[in-house]
């Protein structure tokens, strides 16, 4: 594609500027067409004729060159002038990113304000913000797991589930097993130069059919790394200790237990790190130091982005030639 550079404007036609060159032609035609329409006459004096040289005249004269305005602006409309907006040089990351979010009814325990899983929530979409270059995706657990979000580039979309995640829709437990071997399902087959997982939870293990020590093996087969995080206070918390009929929690002081010595090993096993969060300011921080970790840089690429600016030069050979139909046969018509 022939490409034509001036400071921050391109043209993405500007074979269609040779089309100016035409311009001479066409005045130099217009200039002999006026000649051959005037007729000479021969007086013995003007000055019974009064005085032509008014500002009407002078217009009539000027005419011609809106015509020859609008050629030149529809010509450069042509040529596609655009505005170069951004110029930016990118280190893409080329990581793929499974988050695994607990979803059991413990998430909801007010040690964290207003609970676990709002905080763990906002924390989430603050990093997916941070990780533009990469595909990232979303599964869930409690008593079972399914993939919430399939890997993807459109953040704005992990954000939107995350939004809307939820305790109560799936069979309550602690399904640790099954949430990291959905999230494994979802990478192992994936080509990217780097593939993680990061599992948040607050609990033990007491569900599914899967153990989490065969999730991690399987997870270190395929190249998964695994980071691990616990969420909770130590010691006591105001968490759901039953729920009534018609949906509602019911709150009480529960323990916090948290299986750190297995999810220590799940990490160890994939290469990945263990993190305990007793706060907010914590798992912020967590978050933070695991996007210092899962930096894979790649080949720099230069993007641009450009607006079209074709519009104004069409809007302006269009007044030029409404204009010049106006004066020509409206305030400057020439009566024969």
């Amino acid at each position: 594609m022939m490409l034509l550079f001036i400071d921050h404007i391109r043209f993405l036609h500007p074979y269609f500027l040779l089309l100016l060159l035409l311009l001479p032609l066409f005045a130099r035609w217009y200039i002999r067409q006026r000649k051959r329409q005037n007729v000479a006459m021969r007086l013995s004096s003007l000055q019974t004729a009064g005085n032509y040289d008014t500002l009407r005249s002078r217009l009539i004269a000027w005419l011609p060159l809106l015509r020859g305005l609008a050629y030149v602006l529809l010509v450069i409309a042509l040529a596609r002038p655009q505005k170069t907006l951004k110029l930016e040089n990118v280190k893409a990351e080329g990581i793929d990113i499974m988050l695994v979010m607990d979803l059991s009814s413990s998430m909801l325990a007010r040690d964290f304000e207003p609970n676990r899983l709002e905080v763990s929530k906002t924390v989430a979409a603050d990093f997916v913000d941070k990780r533009p270059y990469d595909r990232i995706g979303l599964a869930v657990f409690a008593g079972e797991a399914y993939t919430q979000c399939p890997l993807t580039t459109d953040h704005r979309v992990v954000k939107e589930y995350l939004v809307n995640l939820e305790c109560g829709l799936l069979e309550d437990g602690t399904a640790i097993g099954m949430g990291l071997a959905t999230a494994v399902n979802r990478l192992k087959d994936e080509k990217a130069k780097s593939k993680t997982a990061i599992l948040l939870t607050d609990g033990v293990n007491n569900a599914g059919y899967q153990s989490p020590e065969l999730a991690a093996q399987v997870a270190r087969e395929f190249g998964v790394k695994v980071y691990t995080i616990g969420i909770g206070t130590t010691g006591e918390a105001l968490t759901p200790v039953s729920r009534r009929s018609d949906g509602e929690y019911m709150y009480g002081v529960a323990r916090v237990e948290i299986d750190e010595e297995l999810l220590r090993k799940v990490a160890d096993l994939t290469g990945g790190k263990y993190y305990r969060a007793t706060t907010a300011e914590d798992l912020v921080q967590i978050y933070s130091e695991i996007d210092r970790l899962e930096k894979t840089e790649m080949d720099v690429t230069s993007f641009r982005r450009y607006s079209e600016e074709f519009y104004a030069f069409v809007l302006g050979a269009f007044i030029c030639i409404l204009l010049e139909l106006l004066l020509r046969y409206g305030w400057l018509r020439n009566i024969p």
